[in-house]
């Protein structure tokens, strides 16, 4: 909880730090603070986690605002609040019965809001690469079930997990790029190697959330 408030203190930081750079732009060399939207999807999976032997990437989304804040001609600092749907996908069988395929599998969803704070250097005005921390808090944990027969779902069902088994923080590190195809619209990708063990008491390996974004960005 002290490392997300400090994010979100560093968040605020940046952001009041944008207010006095948009006011002295029009002094400096630096184009002004912009404010924008990103969205995108998710490919997450959890590592070394050896309950989960069959674990598969899952399919999921973020989106959420971003602030861009420029303080050389070159490089930014992008404070960013996301909503991120994580975890990853296990198969349990998959087994073929008289020429039908059956096949149950789960996923297990941890949603956490998310406080990236990237710094971005551009090597042209359009393209940028970026690095940085990232501080997430839990805010749900739940495991969906699916059962299929030849690939058409014949039952589904969710059900949520005890929130105090998982550590409530959850610290990563980002790498990412990023174009501007104009002033606006921009493809962005970026991947996030987890730090922090997920799990509360864990007696086994460390599992960490692993993630690789990619989506669109709207600048204001």
């Amino acid at each position: 909880m002290k490392k997300l408030i400090l994010g979100i203190a560093l968040t605020a930081g940046s952001l009041a730090f944008a207010q006095t750079t948009t006011t002295s732009s029009n002094m400096s060399s630096t184009s002004p603070v912009r404010f924008g939207i990103k969205g995108g999807m998710n490919v997450s999976s959890l590592s070394n986690d050896a309950g989960l032997d069959d674990s598969k990437s899952k399919i999921g989304f973020n989106g959420g605002v971003f602030a861009n804040i420029p303080v050389a001609s070159s490089f930014s600092i992008q404070p960013e609040v996301l909503y991120n749907n994580l975890g990853s996908k296990v198969t349990l069988t998959d087994v073929n019965i008289g020429g039908n395929n059956y096949t149950a599998e789960y996923a297990r969803h941890l949603d956490y809001i998310s406080v990236p704070l990237m710094f971005q250097y551009n090597f042209v005005p359009n393209f940028y690469l970026e690095a940085g921390p990232e501080f997430s808090f839990m805010i749900d944990a739940r495991d969906k079930y699916k059962n299929t027969k030849n690939g058409s779902t014949t039952g589904a069902e969710s059900y949520s997990l005890n929130k105090d088994a998982f550590n409530k923080f959850n610290f990563g590190i980002g790498i990412g790029a990023g174009y501007y195809f104009t002033d606006n619209i921009g493809l962005t990708a970026r991947y996030v190697a987890g730090t922090t063990d997920i799990y509360k008491n864990n007696n086994g390996d460390a599992v960490r959330n692993n993630n690789f974004q990619v989506g669109l960005a709207f600048k204001f």
